[in-house]
């Protein structure tokens, strides 16, 4: 089966007395088993790295999750100690990345930090700790050892009609496994609302007239793609983006020849 290329971002960890440049495994188990793509991790390097040689050779991009947050100063907001850990190396490379892939027309999957650093990227802001908002329901996941417990489907959203992906799941209401500390506050530019959790905060985004799949989720789907349909649906339209880019690509290619 064809798999094409999806570039994947990086989180830069030291243990072992090493830096590393690493992905966590179900982002990349998703990528395989869900949208048929084959993942390519890129190093947070920054500006040393040759992106448009990048998109040029990938058919996607896939923005991960991780533990980390985007860097208050990239959108004005309270770099305290507080409000991190903070890895901005991968600043440097994804929201770049997100601009670059945006612009081109590659299709683009954002999950959790990925979402946040999509909205950065665009020029909008992020709310710390949201929790601690009046009426903000508690996004965190539940304190267990159990990383099953921890990223159990419980929270109920709502996908808007007529959005990109009200395509993929249908309109209404549907529950998803949310974890998040932070959220969208300021909505980027080019950005639209897909879908919302019952207390307003925004749990998906797709970037308006986008020449392909370019999509962010608050939620988890890489957790649970190969037990949830849900999980599994928007991998599956990802992946598809992804097959019909390369096929374009290709098409391009063998005109020109």
């Amino acid at each position: 089966m064809q798999q094409p290329l999806v570039a994947v971002s990086t989180d830069v960890r030291q243990f072992d007395n090493y830096t590393w440049h690493a992905a966590p495994q179900q982002y990349l188990e998703a990528a395989v088993a869900g949208a048929g793509v084959f993942p390519v991790l890129v190093p947070s390097f920054g500006d040393r790295l040759d992106l448009d040689e990048l998109l040029s050779s990938v058919d996607g991009v896939m923005v991960t999750g991780s533990k980390s947050n985007v860097h208050p100063s990239l959108y004005g907001g309270d770099a305290s100690e507080a409000n991190g850990p903070y890895d901005p190396a991968r600043d440097s490379t994804t929201l770049p990345l997100i601009r670059k892939a945006i612009e081109r027309g590659v299709p683009l999957l954002a999950i959790c930090r990925g979402i946040q650093e999509l909205n950065v990227a665009l020029g909008g802001t992020l709310g710390t700790e949201i929790h601690e908002r009046e009426g903000s329901l508690d996004h965190r996941a539940p304190v267990s050892d159990n990383q099953d417990e921890r990223f159990g489907i419980h929270q109920t959203i709502s996908i808007k009609p007529g959005s990109c992906l009200a395509g993929v799941f249908g309109a209404g209401e549907m529950k998803v496994n949310s974890l998040h500390r932070q959220a969208i506050d300021r909505l980027g530019a080019k950005l639209q609302v897909e879908a919302l959790a019952t207390d307003g905060t925004i749990e998906a985004v797709s970037v308006k007239d986008a020449r392909a799949f370019a999509v962010g989720v608050q939620w988890h789907p890489e957790y649970w793609v190969k037990s949830d349909s849900a999980s599994a649906k928007i991998f599956r339209a990802f992946g598809d983006a992804v097959r019909l880019h390369a096929a374009a690509k290709a098409g391009a290619r063998a005109a020109a020849e």
